[in-house]
């Protein structure tokens, strides 16, 4: 996932070009396809044989259509582009004109970011669906339909929203960090974010060498934690007869520190006893297994209400 482009003063969302450009020759030295976004839908639960990119951007700023769109079209690289309605046209943003540019071709997919790009979870569940409905309004209006690929804006959502979106969009995007499997939860997918943090070229490699960590069930349902359920009870249940599953590692940062997870096992459950709730705004809980050489890894992350 990406958002802005050689805008130097955002480093949390920011990529310079030049290291673009080296992430998408390191896919293609490492002999790692593109996958077009309409083959990802089509296609999503045929086991897969050989792991492939798909390339996100977010929010769609001017940036991205001055600074990357060019190469990504001349080399005809797909990806989807997840728009916010609200600010498409005023400064710093695309305009409804290059959204069309970059929609009409065959290797692109633009999908729906919401319509005002706030704190959605902070909001009523009813102002949460006013806003979705807003957006379907513009993009009926602009591109004449409404996209069916659907990225949570700051990657933050309830179980309520993640419901809602569950029964009017095909797949929905977080920021929590992982590889896509056929297992995975259509509307919880995870994404690696990559900004100027993120981006070291080293780091990239592990990302796009790493595999997904497979797993049938993980508790809690609900990703918004406030007094009375924060701590959540975790757990995550893996298939019967997994490999190496017990080699697993997990850091969390309850209280604000990374630390290594208290984790305990039952069968084949995984259970976390976390040291203290989490603070606001975001508690993660990463964990990574080395599979016979090959690195397994899964994300996810709670969004910590003040009240």
């Amino acid at each position: 996932m990406y958002h802005r482009f050689d805008e130097n003063k955002y480093p949390s969302t920011n990529i310079r070009m030049e290291v673009f450009l080296k992430h998408i020759k390191m896919i293609n030295d490492l002999n790692y396809e593109f996958i077009n976004p309409e083959k990802f839908q089509q296609n999503f639960s045929i086991p897969k044989k050989q792991k492939k990119i798909l390339l996100t951007i977010d929010d769609g700023f001017q940036s991205f259509y001055d600074v990357a769109w060019p190469y990504l079209k001349k080399n005809k690289i797909p990806f989807i582009l997840f728009v916010s309605t609200e600010p498409v046209g005023n400064k710093g943003y695309m305009t409804w004109e290059q959204i069309k540019e970059i929609e009409k071709e065959s290797f692109t997919m633009i999908g729906h970011h919401s319509h005002s790009h706030e704190y959605l979870i902070e909001e009523s569940d009813e102002d949460f669906v006013k806003d979705i409905e807003k957006a379907n309004k513009i993009f009926k209006e602009k591109i004449n339909y409404i996209p069916k690929l659907f990225s949570y804006p700051f990657g933050e959502y309830s179980e309520f929203m993640r419901n809602y979106i569950s029964n009017n969009f095909m797949f929905a995007f977080g920021q929590h960090s992982g590889v896509i499997d056929v297992n995975k939860e259509k509307f919880q997918l995870p994404r690696f974010p990559i900004n100027e943090n993120y981006g070291e070229l080293k780091r990239f490699k592990t990302i796009i060498n790493t595999y997904p960590l497979e797993y049938k069930n993980l508790i809690p349902l609900e990703k918004k934690l406030d007094k009375k359920n924060n701590p959540p009870i975790f757990s995550v249940q893996f298939f019967k007869n997994q490999k190496n599953i017990k080699n697993i590692n997990c850091y969390s940062n309850e209280g604000d520190k990374w630390e290594k997870s208290n984790i305990k096992f039952k069968d084949d459950t995984l259970f976390i006893e976390f040291r203290e709730a989490f603070l606001p705004r975001r508690g993660r809980v990463n964990c990574s297994l080395n599979d016979d050489g090959k690195w397994r890894w899964f994300g996810t992350q709670f969004i910590i209400s003040r009240n």
